[in-house]
């Protein structure tokens, strides 16, 4: 009588890509806080231009 196969455990999942996919985990913008230091550095610029 042959011996019982022996069956294969599957790999264990990264738990959190799921989390990710839900999120819909993209790409990064600049914090509030830059985008309105990047102004105010273009105002300057512009200011010490003319």
């Amino acid at each position: 009588m042959k011996p019982p196969l022996k069956r294969r455990v599957p790999k264990p999942r990264n738990p959190y890509v799921p989390l990710a996919l839900v999120r819909k985990a993209g790409e990064h913008e600049k914090t509030p806080g830059a985008k309105r230091q990047a102004e105010k550095l273009a105002l300057k610029k512009r200011l010490a231009e003319q």
